[in-house]
């Protein structure tokens, strides 16, 4: 398995399609996530990403010749993604699944920001349960991001205290979020994992 970027393509230009796999899988993630900012919908990112690879094995001749692969990625796949959208803009029906899909994309982030503040909200409601002890504990934790061992030698308590009470701590918060009948979500358990 190679791994060097020059080797890869020193491979695929000469029709090693193995070689044109591993560097398809190598760099696929960081130009969907590129992409995705770009166009604001997953399928349509796919498809610029498999139009990029597929200009790329066109030429795949000239592969040799490119100094910085990521740098030439980028600039393939913004000129493939400006193609895109030219010939959205001459297609009423892409207009419309491109202008869904961005405004789909804005409600999303609108709801999870909404869904966040209500989740502090109850988090903030079942801390308010905890002794004084407790809260500090679980703010040095979660907020300040300290390890157990920190919030001890902070504290001058001992690390099995400090573990104890997180453990005591969460369990309390579980528990109020049952008592209270709140499902707790993957957004809520993230929040208190952290």
């Amino acid at each position: 398995m190679m791994s060097n970027d020059y080797e890869l393509l020193c491979e695929t230009s000469i029709g090693n399609e193995v070689a044109f796999s591993q560097l398809f899988e190598k760099h696929r993630g960081k130009l969907f996530n590129y992409l995705l900012r770009v166009t604001k919908s997953k399928e349509i990112t796919e498809e610029i990403i498999i139009d990029v690879f597929m200009k790329i094995w066109m030429g795949k001749e000239l592969l040799p010749d490119v100094k910085n692969f990521e740098a030439f990625l980028c600039v393939v796949a913004k000129n493939k993604s400006m193609d895109f959208f030219r010939i959205a803009a001459r297609d009423e029906r892409l207009q419309k699944m491109v202008g869904n899909r961005i405004t789909q994309e804005q409600e999303n982030q609108t709801d999870n920001i909404i869904l966040e503040k209500e989740y502090k909200t109850i988090l903030e409601q079942a801390l308010s349960k905890l002794s004084p002890q407790r809260k500090q504990i679980f703010y040095l934790s979660r907020e300040q991001g300290l390890t157990h061992d920190q919030i001890a030698k902070h504290l001058n308590l001992s690390r099995n205290t400090v573990r104890n009470t997180m453990a005591e701590t969460l369990k309390l918060i579980r528990l109020f979020l049952k008592k209270n009948d709140i499902v707790p979500s993957v957004l809520l358990l993230s929040m208190l994992m952290n």
